[in-house]
């Protein structure tokens, strides 16, 4: 639609008067900001998980069993460990819970399910679909993983506040647009457009000749007939275009993962990638953001995977986040050295923390403490030693 037709649908003109009529325009709220946030956070959150160690214990001893396995290598025959927690993350983030089922001895993320709640009895889960493929069996909570996220669906509640704040973001974005693109006003006499051949003229100059010389991206030249006069419209009083600038818009867009971040207890400038205070934040993450996940998955699997009388006797899965913060090995260094000094840990131990493989030496297992240690009751008496 060319600018004359515009303005001539616009404007009703009569031989002493003009109407304008009501014209209503859509804002569309652009969705990719807020999903960039929310999936920022599923990627950081996973990605930590992959970093941590599934530990699996047997009567107080660890042990690398077929547990292990399939919880750090392979829980399913389509699945590394990676994919399947990233998975696993997302669910639980955009649906607010996740159903995990095992079968033939592997685990398998639902995709679709229905759950059907009692008070004083295990719930079931019927119609269970993965990847397509929908099995008939009826499953009940003693034997299936069952993670649920909060009472209420996160995403729900930035959904809702986005559907707001997101329109604000479109708003400013069609304002730095209309505010900074080229915007003119043509005078073009009283007498202009009175026959055919001049209406032609007219409406070959809005969408042929003004066209390309706004569209131009290098120097352009506009001929103007006698009687036309063409000068650039600035803001009033400015003498240059006003409004939003890109940054403002940034800062609108900012605004949103600021959102995301204090919904999933995680510090701003981690999720944005700052450098500034990053051991702060990183510690501030692990302790209120991922930690509370971490332990909802070990909880669920030590309830489901083991017996009662088997975890009383210290055979569970620990979820051990430790490494997940890197730390050189040479800042290590003293610490380890306590650890082994006091009898905390024995070399192979020591090892373990820093991803090494065990020397499975009778003296690397062994838990040595230096002589200036000694028993209280002895210090309190004045022994000899």
């Amino acid at each position: 639609m060319g600018l004359a037709k515009i303005f001539s649908d616009w404007f009703t003109f009569g031989e002493d008067e003009f109407t304008l009529k009501t014209v209503f325009f859509n804002l569309n709220v652009e969705l990719y900001y807020k999903k960039l946030a929310i999936d920022s956070c599923v990627n950081l959150i996973a990605n930590s998980l992959v970093r941590a160690d599934f530990r699996t214990f047997e009567k107080g001893k660890e042990k690398m069993s077929d547990s292990y396995y399939l919880f750090n290598v392979e829980p399913n025959v389509n699945q590394n460990a990676a994919e399947f927690m990233h998975k696993l993350v997302s669910k639980l983030v955009y649906e607010n819970e996740c159903l995990v089922i095992m079968q033939d001895e592997q685990l398998f993320i639902a995709d679709e399910f229905t759950m059907k709640k009692y008070a004083l009895k295990e719930n079931s889960f019927k119609d269970v679909s993965i990847d397509g493929y929908k099995l008939d069996k009826i499953f009940y909570q003693s034997d299936v993983f069952y993670f649920k996220l909060n009472n209420e669906k996160i995403v729900s509640v930035i959904d809702n506040l986005y559907a707001t704040y997101g329109k604000l973001i479109a708003s400013g974005m069609n304002m730095y647009k209309r505010n900074n693109s080229l915007r003119a006003i043509l005078n073009m006499g009283s007498s202009s457009g009175q026959t055919d051949a001049e209406q032609k003229a007219i409406e070959d100059l809005f969408n042929v000749q003004f066209k390309n010389f706004f569209e131009a991206e290098g120097a352009a030249v506009l001929p103007l007939q006698e009687g036309l006069e063409f000068k650039e419209a600035f803001s009033e009083g400015s003498g240059k275009r006003g409004g939003l600038d890109s940054r403002d818009i940034r800062a609108l867009v900012d605004d949103i993962f600021d959102f995301a971040s204090i919904a999933f207890h995680i510090p701003k400038g981690l999720l944005k990638g700052d450098l500034a205070e990053v051991e702060k934040q990183t510690d501030n993450y692990l302790m209120f953001g991922l930690l509370p996940i971490a332990e909802l998955i070990e909880d669920e699997v030590n309830r489901k995977y083991y017996t009662k009388k088997e975890f009383l006797e210290r055979t569970f899965l620990k979820v051990d986040t430790s490494m997940i913060k890197y730390v050189d090995i040479v800042q290590l260094a003293t610490a380890l050295d306590k650890l082994l000094s006091s009898g905390t840990h024995s070399v192979d131990e020591n090892r373990a923390l820093m991803k090494l493989e065990p020397l499975n030496e009778k003296w690397s297992q062994k838990h040595y403490i230096t002589k200036n240690y000694a028993e209280a009751e002895n210090y309190l008496k004045g022994g000899e030693n």
